[in-house]
């Protein structure tokens, strides 16, 4: 087979198995959304570049490394969204939804980042995630905290995960600790990697999310952000700490964990697994009160969380979203049913029933083995003899037991 002719690297065909599974996992996450108050919002695969190279940071991966960036044919640049919550930000502005606060948002839908394709990782892949705007509080990072808690609950992973989280303290507090980073970094500027002596002079808070392994080694002497906490800091993050223990949502701190995107402050969490391998993160989120000033809105409070659909697909037993039943196989005895078979093939799905209609070639015994297929519950038979008496020779498949009657009388008797 031609190259062309297969998914481009990094990006998967979801046939229907795994369809099944996906909009499984949606449904069931989207319910339980609104059981916390929150709406349905869907924007733009692609937005103008300069919603996620300025939000997100230039020195972040995301950006540096990772969009598919392009002009299009007006010469304007534009960029697939790597993630969802600068799209909703720019919607919150571009809508003038401000006179509304609070508002909250659950989005589902496909993302794109040019990464290393690998178990659980793909090029174009899939994340659910709800962001919660303006509320200032620490209750609503406990709430959303809470809300995916109970998805994976849900979703049959409470013991497959767990929650890891950290406060990244607010302006001054990050600030502090810039400075102290900053100051001990120098030091080993030239055993920094390349894209780390990068950081250093744009954006040094970076290096905290590097992934090179020497960039790891000396970043264990490193200064620690929650020492550079100050009292409002520490008091946001006892709070949130308070109310997950209130709801009764386990967690453990991690003082080394930090976002790869610059809007966030305050609360940061992942709830993570060990059953995926390298790809630990399942649900990743946190508090990001300077994104949507930073975009030229007014300052809004803001925290969300995403959680990607192929890892909770990895994770989920598929069997919690089978296929639905085949309610009748409608089996055309001969041609000159047909028409009469597709009537009642439509009011038998006019009636909520699903059904496979099966015709063509071949005999009524062929046509039965090729219904047993659907595994279906009843197999209607539609010949010439009941088109003319207008009625529908019914075989109850689990006993083999076969009337014949009206289609009314069916559906009131089935």
């Amino acid at each position: 087979m031609s190259e062309r002719l297969q998914p481009a690297r990094g990006t998967q065909d979801l046939l229907p198995e795994t369809s099944r599974i996906f909009r499984g996992l949606d449904e069931r996450a989207w319910n339980l959304a609104q059981r916390y108050g929150y709406e349905e919002i869907d924007t733009p695969i692609f937005e103008f570049s300069e919603v996620f190279h300025r939000t997100l940071g230039e020195t972040s991966d995301t950006v540096s490394k990772e969009t598919y960036t392009f002009l299009d044919r007006g010469g304007e640049s534009l960029t697939l969204r790597p993630e969802g919550t600068a799209g909703i930000a720019r919607a919150f502005i571009s809508n003038g939804l401000q006179q509304n606060l609070p508002l909250k948002f659950y989005y589902s839908g496909p993302m794109f980042r040019h990464e290393r394709p690998q178990k659980g990782r793909y090029r174009q892949f899939h994340q659910i995630g709800v962001e919660s705007l303006g509320q200032q509080a620490p209750f609503a990072d406990v709430e959303c905290i809470a809300l995916g808690a109970r998805i994976l609950n849900e979703l049959g992973l409470g013991d497959r995960v767990q929650l890891e989280i950290n406060s990244l303290g607010d302006t001054d507090s990050r600030m502090k600790h810039r400075d102290l980073l900053v100051e001990y970094l120098s030091k080993f500027r030239d055993e920094l990697s390349s894209d780390s002596q990068v950081r250093l002079e744009k954006n040094p808070l970076r290096i905290l999310d590097s992934k090179d392994a020497g960039d790891r080694k000396l970043l264990e002497g490193a200064p620690r952000l929650d020492a550079c906490l100050n009292d409002e800091s520490k008091k946001f993050f006892d709070a949130v700490l308070e109310g997950l223990t209130a709801v009764g949502v386990k967690f453990t701190l991690m003082p080394s964990l930090v976002r790869g995107f610059d809007y966030y402050t305050h609360t940061v969490f992942e709830f993570t697994t060990s059953h995926l391998g390298a790809q630990s993160a399942v649900l990743s989120g946190g508090r990001y009160n300077g994104l949507i000033g930073l975009m030229g809105g007014s300052e809004t409070p803001g925290v969300g969380w995403a959680a990607g659909m192929e890892r909770l697909a990895l994770l989920t037993d598929p069997a919690m979203f089978p296929k639905p039943p085949t309610d009748a196989a409608l089996i055309v005895a001969d041609d000159s049913a047909e028409t009469y078979a597709l009537q009642i093939a439509e009011e038998l799905r006019g009636a909520g029933l699903r059904v496979e209609f099966i015709a063509g070639g071949g005999n009524v015994g062929k046509k039965m083995k090729k219904a047993a297929r659907f595994n279906p519950t009843f197999a209607l038979i539609l010949g010439g003899t009941e088109k003319d008496a207008g009625q529908v020779t019914v075989k109850t498949m689990a006993t083999g037991e076969q009337r014949t009657c009206t289609l009314a009388e069916f559906l009131n008797n089935r």
